[in-house]
């Protein structure tokens, strides 16, 4: 059911701490963690507690939570002073536009030029 953990979700293991990850910031609604394949020099993954496989979903159910995933996100490029220079904050929905884990989560991406079009 959405909004409840799933046992075979990388990153509700990750949340329930049954996975270990680099935490950079743990809340009530989000954790964030540093991405274990990263693209850039700071690559940190945001993502609900809560289960929705992508974005749109987690918007839809709720719209309070992706509000804080993405205010987490930016007081993180602030701490990760990727701020001033810029920083891309990249939701992936569905396999095809590279999605691997089916939980929602936004890559939060800087540290180096990002060039656009992307991929």
């Amino acid at each position: 059911m959405a909004g409840e953990p799933q046992a075979d979700c990388l990153f509700c293991k990750i949340v329930s701490g049954d996975v270990p990850a680099t935490v950079v910031r743990d809340t009530p609604t989000v954790v964030a963690f540093r991405d274990i394949n990263p693209q850039a020099p700071t690559h940190i993954l945001v993502i609900p507690r809560v289960h929705h496989p992508d974005a749109a979903s987690l918007a839809a159910a709720e719209p309070v939570i992706a509000a804080d995933l993405l205010r987490v996100a930016g007081e993180i490029a602030a701490d990760e002073k990727i701020d001033g220079s810029g920083y891309r904050i990249v939701f992936n929905t569905g396999s095809g536009a590279g999605q691997t884990v089916f939980h929602a989560h936004a890559h939060l991406l800087g540290g180096r030029g990002l060039q656009w079009p992307p991929g």
